[in-house]
């Protein structure tokens, strides 16, 4: 509820300085304020347009946010509004904090009384707080996480008895979300979305988990909005309230609005709705296609295609037919939104471009302003990037210009594969830094992250330290940790840190209670905990499926150990994953990232082929790993492209410019003509990183989906202006020519690699590679016959020789003598008392008093 003290006194009206009085007279003798200093022409003009509505097109590195927190000085200095009477949402807590910063340093402790200028979730939350009752909530509701709705949901699914692993609740969740983030309610999802879950019941089981939230006093990320534009559209009142507090609203990165946010912010930026008037005559409309300019007004370009074009049948906006342009009859308030419908970029997420596109439409009579002076980038750069998005339908237009020199043109590179371009890559910012280059002013930017794994390798050889924006370096990931355990447990059985990682990874039944037990039983026996495993599962101290699972577990790592013997190293890897299941875990995974994820497993199977065996392979990982520098040192900046949003440098290497890559091919499936269009504006976005030096790249080969492939260059490249680009040649070496599997071999040229691959390892390799095999067929001719041959028993001289504490492990848990004697009277924690009737090594058979007869581990049990 509004504070008494804030009310409006609606019998006292509001004071201005009259024009031409004392007071303004005295205000404009003070001279300009200080905070408008330095700003340009375009600047100036969106900060002082204060009435009616405003969309100011920021261009990247236009000063966008200077412009958005100037605006609130100068409202606030003018006296146009008190501070807690402006809403001001952005993105980010960070793009939050930053602007509080910034008005702090122009106006002092005003900004302490800024209670509206936050994320679009922080504001929402604090109202859904205020009224909670009104959507059957209290005030003190909690928030869940994503942790605890995947939990929640699962629980529902049980109820419906819908298989979790066909159907999992993860899935479901990002479902949730997505229906969500277009503002819809259970009632409002479209019928065909609703039953392509669960057999049908995806729309039930959404109005069961909103039904149950009520009940737990709980709401989740998506429902801060939802749930404030149910409460607004049901209470009148309530709307009216915030519309009369709010006298300006601010919106940063307006392009990247989803349909939720956009509707809210509608609902508040309509003008106070006369009380008994119904709501759908205030809530614009969205029947309509945007209107872009250079086409008829209505049209969509020809190029947009009628699926393009058509209007989303499946949004809260076509959900509500009354939602009419009745809503042009109520003057809309002052709303200034900022954003640059160039850099939109998270479509996959939801965010809606149209939001932007049709600004003019929502809101007639606003004001366009267009901020074209790039403070960022050189001529060069900002020519190539502006040619370049030139080629999209869907945009306002604005050409971005600086007044700064024209700088290095922007390079082009073809490089024979991957390997080749991360070299080149890794060469060029040596010279860079040499000539004297921070390496915190180099990025290199991917579209996808499994190509991070080259370059980390890469950077690992040449001793340049790097960090990765975003998200983990590349073995870093949980699904690299995973598959490295499995591979560091099969290279050594005592390894039980990476046993116990993935010892119930995928779900075996496996529980804490279980690893305690082998926890206990190995520190007692002074054992590893694999060995640990294989005495218990001989014994009845695990309940049967547990024991099963386990069982299974040991013996699939003895069979593997002895495939490694006569199997390649990456032939190895590609079974494991297989068989222990883990490939399939994240196949029925339905999430965002699973797919990405297998995508990193397959990069991790190819990294392997470098090396001649599994241990040098894994010694390697561990050079990787212990690289972790200081927070504060000099380091290379590696990421997506889509982490690299609102980031500038001075030197940006942009690879895999390739057809299917860049721009992605699962992006043009799904997406059609938007989708390549997002994927231009990614490149836009890459490009505009740069302050000094834009270097792209591109491979001939590269390795795709676990098979070598010749790509064809982005169709992007010929989108750039020949006049702004220098094509330049890699300098990481060539592979043309030779004889491979999949063309030209990058080992044809040894001298490309240079000194740092003068390993006798690496030359092992490369001598194996020229006679056209590779290490397994090295070790397949010394025991001159087939696998069969050596699994039938025939390893001989190529078996590798035991590593001696593995004997002394096993010779201790298969030959240890028990301490115990025949018919000695023990105690058992879980079976009781009993008395020894046979003994196996460690292993005690025992006839216990109510259980029965029960075969033991003797550290399990205490003589009596």
């Amino acid at each position: 509820m509004t504070e008494p003290s804030k009310q409006p006194h609606h019998g006292v009206p509001e004071h201005q300085p009259a024009a031409g009085g004392i007071a303004a007279r005295a205000r404009a003798a003070a001279g300009g304020p200080q905070y408008l200093s330095g700003l340009n022409p375009e600047q100036r003009e969106a900060v002082e347009t204060l009435d009616g509505p405003v969309l100011v097109l920021a261009g990247a590195g236009t000063g966008k946010t200077r412009v958005l927190t100037t605006r609130i000085a100068h409202i606030l200095s003018q006296g146009r509004a008190r501070p807690y009477e402006i809403l001001s949402v952005t993105f980010t807590n960070k793009a939050a904090r930053e602007m509080k910063v910034r008005l702090g340093q122009m106006l002092g402790q005003a900004v302490e009384g800024m209670p509206w200028l936050g994320t679009f979730h922080s504001i929402g939350g604090r109202i859904l707080r205020a009224h909670a009752e009104l959507v059957q909530l209290k005030s003190n509701f909690t928030v869940l996480d994503v942790d605890d709705q995947v939990r929640l949901l699962k629980q529902l699914l049980q109820a419906e008895n819908i298989d979790d692993k066909r159907w999992p609740a993860r899935m479901l969740a990002g479902l949730i979300d997505s229906w969500k983030n277009r503002g819809l309610t259970p009632s409002q999802v479209p019928a065909a979305e609703a039953a392509s879950f669960g057999n049908g019941k995806g729309g039930k089981i959404y109005a069961t988990y909103q039904e149950r939230l009520k009940i737990l006093n709980a709401a989740d990320f998506g429902d801060l909005l939802l749930e404030n534009i149910r409460l607004f559209r049901e209470n009148p009142d309530v709307l009216r309230q915030y519309q009369n507090r709010f006298k300006f609203i601010l919106v940063d990165e307006y392009q990247d609005t989803n349909v939720a946010q956009y509707l809210w912010l509608r609902l508040l930026s309509q003008a106070p709705t006369r009380p008994g008037r119904a709501l759908s005559d205030v809530i614009p409309g969205r029947l309509d296609p945007p209107v872009i300019p250079g086409h008829a007004e209505g049209m969509n370009p020809e190029s947009r295609g009628e699926e393009d074009s058509a209007p989303d049948s499946g949004s809260a906006l076509s959900a509500h037919p009354a939602i009419t342009e009745n809503a042009a009859t109520a003057p809309p308030k002052n709303i200034c939104c900022v954003g640059d419908d160039d850099q939109s970029i998270y479509g996959w997420r939801g965010a809606e471009v149209d939001n932007i596109l049709r600004f003019e439409h929502d809101f007639p009579g606003a004001k366009v302003i267009r901020l074209e002076r790039n403070y960022r980038s050189t001529g060069h750069i900002l020519a190539a990037a502006s040619h370049l998005i030139a080629h999209n339908e869907g945009r306002l237009g604005k050409t971005l210009r600086t007044e700064d020199v024209d700088g290095e043109k922007v390079t082009v590179t073809g490089s024979w594969d991957s390997e080749e371009e991360a070299r080149a890559i890794g060469e060029e910012i040596e010279e860079l830094q040499r000539a004297g280059e921070n390496l915190n002013d180099v990025a290199i930017l991917v579209r996808a992250s499994f190509q991070m794994r080259e370059f980390e390798d890469r950077f690992v050889t040449l001793g340049l330290p790097y960090r990765v924006i975003g998200g983990p370096r590349f073995y870093e990931r949980a699904e690299i940790r995973d598959a490295l355990a499995y591979l560091r447990t099969i290279n050594s059985p005592a390894d039980d840190l990476a046993f116990e990682r993935i010892v119930n990874v995928p779900k075996r039944g496996l529980g804490d209670a279980t690893v305690q037990m082998l926890h206990d039983h190995a520190r007692k026996r002074r054992i590893p905990l694999f060995e640990a495993a294989r005495a218990v599962v001989e014994t009845d101290e695990l309940k049967p499926k547990a024991r099963g699972s386990l069982r299974d577990l040991v013996a699939q790592f003895d069979r593997w150990r002895a495939q490694s013997e006569v199997t390649t190293h990456t032939e190895l890897a590609e079974i494991v994953l297989d068989e222990s299941g883990y490939t399939e875990m994240w196949q029925k995974d339905r999430s965002a990232d699973a797919a990405g994820r297998l995508e990193n497993l397959k990069e991790l199977v190819r990294s392997m082929e470098e090396f001649e065996n599994l241990q040098g392979f894994l010694e390697h990982i561990s050079l990787v790993m212990d690289r972790d520098g200081d927070a504060g040192d000099e380091a290379v900046s590696l990421m997506t492209l889509h982490s690299a949003k609102g980031l500038e440098f001075d030197n940006v290497f942009l690879p895999g410019w390739e057809e299917g890559l860049f721009p992605s091919q699962r992006t043009l499936d799904e997406q059609g003509r938007a989708g390549l269009e997002e994927e231009r504006r990614l490149a836009h976005v890459g490009l505009t990183r740069a302050r000094r030096r834009a270097k792209i790249y591109f491979a001939t080969n590269r390795r795709i989906h676990g098979t070598w492939s010749t790509t064809i260059p982005s169709r992007f490249l010929d989108e750039l202006p020949a006049h702004n680009v220098e094509i330049t040649e890699s300098k990481g070496g060539s592979g043309w020519g030779g004889t491979g599997g999949y063309g030209a071999s990058r080992f044809d040229n040894l001298e490309s690699f240079g000194s740092s691959y003068a390993t006798p390892g690496w030359q092992r390799a490369q001598a194996n590679r020229n006679r056209g095999g590779g290490g397994f067929e090295e070790r397949q001719s010394a025991f001159s016959g087939s696998r069969s041959d050596a699994s039938s028993g025939g390893f001989g001289r190529n078996k590798r020789g035991p590593m001696v504490i593995e004997g002394e492990l096993v010779a201790k848990s298969t030959g240890t003598v028990s301490e115990f004697s025949l018919d000695d009277r023990v105690f058992h924690q879980k079976f009781g008392y009993g008395h020894v009737v046979k003994i196996d090594g460690n292993k005690l058979t025992i006839a216990f008093e109510k259980a029965g007869e029960k075969k033991v581990v003797d550290s399990f049990v205490e003589r009596v």
